[in-house]
């Protein structure tokens, strides 16, 4: 039965003598507010131990782990859907790093649960409730866990994120992350404002999950907040004609039919339906098995006519018959056209026994022409003929020779096949493969060359490729969606590799994973290491002068005795690396964590170290002469005789560093002097300026007199 509604102003339904929750605020300025505030709770209750996880981690609070397989799980999950680099390999972090990330993640799901419990159980949360605002169902009462679910969980998040997700997908400024965020807010925001040219609307998430968002402190009465507004209005500005026309009629409100009551009151219809995608399943079913029998056996009698014809070429190469060499090359050729598994492993059986030059040329060229198909059988034979050799040992013999012949042949196959097949390799496993250089003169002797070729993709792990050269090699592809830094890349692998001796100049190392590589005394100039993952990988006596390190991690490396010239390690982690007696002249460390790092007896003039984090290394008999060491952390550093003359500290955190014998002012100064002059050369004079030296250990009085002279603290040796 319909009843009559009088309109009258919101007023009037508050609850007299109770003040306003949210003052003169507008209601949807309050729904923004309160939005922005569960926002906030939720992201700051993430990022607050996510920082102090990472800060715990760069600065070596405490001991190192590796990450929690777990966090790196999702961590790839995250990354794949936002087009993120996935950095493959388990790095080491603080311990706490583990606990505290793992408060990131569940902190904002818990927040999260728990304004849900309460939006269902009360209609606000605690924002809500602050700035008096409410969600109500259409009968005024709390929502409902269901409700709640569809409204936030469907209207609210999902499906304006799937729109701004498809819209940054197909859009040029894909992957740029920020674009993201602002297509998501704009639609977000549209989505929360409903329709902004209708007085009144609901934003979609409500009219999905039936719920009305109101004022706390006003009443609600069903149907009434679509034309509220207006009703207002013409009751106190209108006249008598208006004020009777908002006493309205409002109709009882229809009720939704199901599904099964709908199909109860059409029976016919529903017959037709179910009936119709009976037979369309019966069709397709019908159609699809045929298809399949008819593929099925087209592929056998293609695989009967490709036996039939492998047969007749072996009968060829038989020695027995006294085919000319000219026809056997032709059979090979044939029989690499064939391209499968039967074809495939003949050819690579037929490499290894056959003894004619010529002919082993063409089986390599049959074998190129097949491409990536073969290298799982030339790697099962390589790691056999591997094994051969390790048994007879290095003494030279027959045997020997024989074996290196026949290894030497397969390696210049996947030689020629990588070169051919460069930028396809993704996947293409050569794991534990033995492609070193060996033997020694023109006839027996081999070197892996695979200069300027994409070899993105390819697992190396624990190859021995010692001596071989990839100047310019790519070892790192956009992926399919042709976009660098997605987590589609295509990158290589080549931890616990054997690189010794080999020349990698100009090559693209980027996020490339090397863990335990050896690189001793490789050639590394010009390569592009950023990101890339070095973990206890030996680096002595490399050649990485002008290479880009930015952002590697070289936990526990070993580069002593490298060539570090003019690299760039910035924001890099070489936490407990070794790099005694490096040659680092110019090399730029800047914000990189160098916390218990080994630096004896190394010459790191002109490098800069501005920021970087050098607490508990060993900095002792090291040359620093004008090295940049501004802002750096030097808690705890050993610096015994080690020549600072030049260098500038500006900043620098020397708390129980040691000085002994360290040297301050250049050798033209006399060091007989109890009070040292102020030097002439260049800035001499302010590279202690404001520095704080009251914490140094073994501090000398000649150190003392030119620390004071030059305006460092030093209390209370030095006036104030």
């Amino acid at each position: 039965m319909a009843t009559p509604t009088v309109r009258r102003k919101s007023n009037q339904s508050s609850r007299s003598g109770e003040p306003k929750k949210g003052g003169a605020l507008s209601l949807n300025t309050r729904r923004f507010m309160a939005w922005t505030a569960e926002i906030t709770l939720v992201v700051a209750s993430g990022l607050i131990p996510f920082g102090i996880g990472a800060y715990a981690s760069n600065n070596n609070i405490t001991n190192r782990v590796p990450l929690n397989p777990v966090l790196i799980l999702i961590e790839r999950e995250v990354a794949r859907p936002l087009a993120l680099p996935v950095n493959y390999g388990t790095r080491n972090v603080a311990w706490v790093t583990n606990f505290l990330w793992t408060i990131a993640l569940l902190a904002p799901l818990s927040i999260s649960g728990w304004q849900v419990y309460l939006l269902a159980r009360t209609g606000s949360t605690l924002p809500k409730r602050l700035l008096g605002i409410k969600v109500v169902a259409e009968n005024g009462a709390p929502p409902g866990l269901s409700a709640v679910l569809l409204r936030e969980g469907i209207g609210r998040w999902t499906i304006p994120m799937s729109i701004a997700y498809l819209l940054w997908r197909i859009s040029p400024a894909f992957p740029s992350l920020g674009i993201f965020t602002f297509i998501s807010g704009l639609i977000i925001l549209g989505e929360s404002a409903g329709l902004p040219f209708k007085r009144g609307s609901r934003a979609l998430h409500d009219r999905l999950a039936g719920t009305y968002t109101i004022d706390a402190n006003e009443s609600f009465i069903p149907g009434q907040l679509s034309n509220q507004s207006d009703t207002d209005t013409a009751w106190e500005e209108g006249d008598e004609e208006e004020k009777i026309a908002s006493v309205v009629i409002t109709p009882e409100p229809r009720k939704r039919l199901t599904i099964w009551q709908k199909m109860q009151r059409n029976p016919s219809l529903t017959l037709f339906i179910v009936a119709f995608l009976s037979m369309s399943a019966v069709l397709i079913t019908l159609v699809g098995t045929q298809i399949y029998i008819q593929t099925q056996k087209n592929s056998r009698s293609s695989e009967n006519e490709s036996r039939k014809q492998f047969l007749a070429l072996v009968k060829k190469l038989d020695s027995d018959t006294n085919v000319s060499i000219q026809e056997r090359q032709k059979a090979i050729l044939a029989i690499g056209t064939l391209n499968n598994e039967q074809a495939i492993k003949h050819l690579v059986d037929l490499l290894i026994f056959e003894k004619n030059s010529l002919v082993v040329d063409t089986i390599q060229r049959a074998l190129e022409n097949i491409g990536t198909k073969a290298i799982p059988y030339l790697l099962k034979s390589n790691l056999s003929l591997a094994k051969q050799l390790s048994s007879v040992g290095n003494v030279k013999s027959a045997q020997q020779e024989l074996i290196l012949a026949k290894l030497h042949r397969n390696q210049k196959a996947i030689n020629r096949i990588l070169v051919v097949e460069g930028g396809q390799t993704d996947g293409v496993n050569l794991s534990n493969s033995y492609l070193a250089q060996t033997g020694s003169g023109d006839k027996s002797f081999f070197n892996l060359v695979l200069d300027t070729v994409n070899l993105w993709g390819i697992n190396f792990r624990s190859a021995n490729l010692d001596g071989s050269s990839f100047v310019g090699t790519n070892f790192r592809g956009p992926g399919e969606d042709g976009r660098w830094d997605t987590y589609d890349d295509s990158i290589a692998n080549l931890s616990q590799a054997q690189l010794q001796k080999s020349n990698l100049s100009d090559a693209n190392l980027s996020r490339v994973l090397m863990n335990r590589a050896n690189f001793s005394r490789a050639v590394l100039k010009r390569a592009n290491l950023n990101s890339a993952r070095l973990i206890s990988a030996n680096l002595s006596s490399a050649q990485l002068s002008d290479a880009d390190l930015r952002n590697a991690v070289l936990e526990n490396a070993s580069l002593t005795g490298a060539d570090l010239g003019n690299a760039k390690f910035n924001e890099a982690d070489l936490h407990s690396a070794r790099l005694g007696r490096v040659i680092a002249t110019g090399a730029q460390f800047s914000s990189a964590n160098l916390t218990k790092t080994d630096w004896q007896g190394g010459d790191l003039s002109g490098a800069y170290f501005d920021g970087a984090n050098l607490s508990d290394s060993n900095l002792s008999g090291t040359r620093l002469t004008r090295t940049i060491l501004r802002s750096a952390n030097l808690e705890n550093a050993n610096l015994r005789n080690a020549d600072l003359s030049l260098a500038d500290l500006t900043g620098a955190n020397l708390t129980n560093a040691d000085f002994q014998g360290v040297i301050l002012f250049p050798d033209k100064q006399n060091p007989a002097d109890e009070f040292v002059q102020t030097p002439t050369i260049g800035s001499e004079s302010a590279i202690v300026k404001g520095v704080d030296f009251s914490r140094v250990k073994n501090l000398d009085r000649k150190q003392r007199a030119y620390i004071c002279s030059q305006g460092g603290f030093l209390h209370p040796v030095c006036p104030q």
